[in-house]
């Protein structure tokens, strides 16, 4: 097995901002390729975040420790064992490698991921929100009317400006179906909870997504979901499919992260087990391309909800894979056919 990563620099086509945390208009990531040697190419990505303790350089630094001689596409759990012991918390670092891995072993057995799991794909059913990230009332109007293609929005608050937001997008777009994206925004249980209450007059809105911190007692999210007039996801509170009991006693659904649940093999076990604790479940994303959206995809029917928009929001991506015109999530045009169904467009810098 031969190995190949490197950083990509994707450019944002608006400056991205949620609760807490400066916004930027660039975002990078790491890319990897694992070559068998025979004629398959597994593709994979990490999008890393700080807030969980990883960036670009630790997931470059993982990169360079991994022998890619112990990994191989007919032996993915094997291989995901050998790179959970090289760092186990590291799980966008491991998520790169279980998506080439992933993807060569379905592309060996010659079927898209979808199918390789036994899950399938609906060409007329899997639709995706577009984010609108936290800024100005006026900017939030024109990002709204920007994205009038898409049925569904979900906006980022747990700022100052909250109101004026939600208000911004209101007059661009009145009647549309919008997904609440706190960020842990809101601090105190009763805070979070006069939050919704307000955002409950709207009757579009669908859900609140991490209303207050994951460090907050269990009881306090309890306390929130029994008297919550709308359903409340966890994000950060939830990564792998461990944390579904806990989730299920604070939250009425999940989002599902490739990214934190260490790759496609993570993310499928999170959602089986979110679903079984009875937990509505979203596959959503950071900022990626269409390598880490493709592989969120692909695993679309086992999500109610879709948040797979990261690579909408850049202007640079050097992949092609699912597409989502109007919000709608398809493969019909994707350029390979099995697999993770994506393909490079650009080269990658020399190994």
């Amino acid at each position: 097995m031969k190995l190949k990563f490197w950083i990509a620099n994707l450019s944002l086509a608006h400056r991205w901002a949620i609760a807490g945390r400066e916004g930027s208009n660039l975002h990078q990531v790491v890319l990897v390729e694992l070559d068998d040697g025979g004629g398959i190419t597994g593709l994979g990505e990490a999008a890393p975040s700080a807030m969980y303790g990883e960036t670009p350089a630790s997931v470059m630094a993982f990169c360079q420790r991994v022998d890619p001689a112990k990994l191989s596409f007919a032996d993915v759990a094997g291989s995901m064992s050998y790179l959970a012991a090289l760092a186990p918390k590291e799980m966008a670092a491991q998520c790169a490698f279980n998506l080439a891995l992933v993807d060569g072993a379905a592309k060996r057995a010659e079927q898209p991921v979808c199918d390789f799991l036994g899950l399938g794909f609906r060409e007329d059913h899997h639709v995706t929100s577009f984010s609108i990230g936290i800024d100005e009332p006026d900017i939030i109007r024109k990002k709204t009317l920007a994205a009038e293609q898409y049925p569904v929005l979900k906006l980022k608050i747990g700022g100052a400006q909250d109101r004026q937001n939600l208000g911004a997008l209101r007059q661009a777009a009145p009647a549309k179906a919008v997904r609440v994206d706190a960020n842990e925004g809101w601090k105190t249980k009763e805070h979070a909870l006069e939050m919704i209450e307000w955002l409950a007059t709207d009757p579009h809105i669908e859900f609140v997504e991490q209303p207050m911190p994951c460090t907050a007692p269990a009881k306090d999210f309890a306390w929130l979901k029994a008297r919550s007039p709308l359903p409340i996801f966890a994000d950060e509170s939830y990564h792998t499919a461990h944390d579904a009991e806990r989730c299920a006693e604070c939250f009425h659904g999940v989002n599902v992260k490739l990214v934190k649940t260490g790759g496609v093999t993570g993310a499928h076990a999170a959602l089986l087990a979110a679903r079984k604790a009875g937990l509505k479940t979203m596959i959503g994303c950071m900022i990626e391309t269409s390598v880490l959206i493709s592989a969120g995809a692909n695993l679309a029917a086992l999500a109610d909800y879709l948040d797979l928009d990261g690579n909408l929001l850049i202007t640079n991506d050097p992949y092609i894979g699912v597409t989502a015109f109007k919000g709608l999530l398809s493969f019909a045009n994707a350029p390979q056919k099995t697999g993770l169904r994506v393909q490079l467009t650009s080269p990658p810098p020399p190994a």
